[in-house]
């Protein structure tokens, strides 16, 4: 799998994006970001995106792809899955005809751009890859994870060509979705403060790097990557200082724009 940081920020600034991860160029984990970075080109080939909750900073790249896909007439449509709440809340509170159009009813209702996809905790979603039609192992097995955070949150596991990768999205401290970082080839886990602030990160329902040692000793065999995203960018340099600290060959803060092979 190629995993390239689009976004990795838990908030914005100049070079600080809000987070999205795109894999093999069609899916997307998240779309904080999305027509910032990419050419109109590598948007086309954007097919399914996976959200983990419904906050602005994991969504806010949909409606202008939605709408740069229009605008171009193409025949072209993006599967967006998440769980019942957050498709609630992408219909009510943002393609309601009042803050966005609604595309999932344009250009018809019966193509529309946008194809809204309610999925279970736990229930496998099996989706291919378009771009790797002519190769044999196109298929990606993708499972969502209920995670702790302040709204309904998912984590996900993706799982494609015998390698697995999980994300957290957003969380506090959790439980179940460290049984399948076991072993893991990659796992991106959130820190969005410094160790000063855990009292911020418990009320949030963030992460900090103490807080995450306690995580990272639930699970039974580290993941051979550990990408930490959703830094607060005002507590950049002091959050690696801390991961340094932690003593962890394999982990490693995340930067926009960096592409990694899982």
């Amino acid at each position: 799998m190629k995993l390239r940081i689009l976004g990795s920020a838990g908030a914005e600034l100049p070079d600080f994006r809000p987070p999205a991860f795109l894999i093999d160029d069609s899916l997307l984990l998240d779309a904080g970001t999305i027509g910032s970075v990419l050419t109109e080109e590598e948007q086309w080939q954007i097919r399914n995106i996976f959200i983990t909750h419904a906050h602005l900073d994991h969504i806010r790249g949909i409606p202008a792809l939605a709408d740069n896909i229009i605008v171009k007439n193409l025949k072209h449509q993006v599967d967006v899955f998440a769980t019942t709440s957050v498709i609630d809340a992408l219909h009510t509170h943002l393609f309601n005809g009042i803050i966005w159009p609604d595309f999932t009813a344009l250009p018809t209702a019966e193509e529309p751009v946008l194809r809204f996809n309610i999925i279970e905790a736990g229930v496998p979603v099996v989706i291919g890859n378009v771009n790797f039609e002519e190769n044999g192992d196109n298929k990606y097995k993708i499972r969502a994870i209920p995670v702790h955070h302040t709204v309904p949150a998912v984590g996900y596991i993706v799982e494609h060509a015998g390698k697995r990768l999980v994300y957290t999205g957003d969380t506090g401290p959790t439980n179940e979705i460290w049984s399948y970082a076991s072993g893991a080839d990659a796992l991106i886990v959130e820190v969005s403060f410094p160790n000063s602030q855990e009292s911020l990160s418990l009320l949030t329902q963030h992460l900090c790097c103490s807080l995450l040692e306690k995580e990272l000793a639930k699970i039974q065999v580290l993941p051979k990557r550990i990408l930490i995203t959703h830094p607060k960018p005002q507590y950049y340099e002091i959050i690696k200082d801390e991961i340094m600290q932690m003593g962890i060959r394999q982990i490693e803060l995340l930067r926009d724009g960096t592409i990694y092979s899982i």
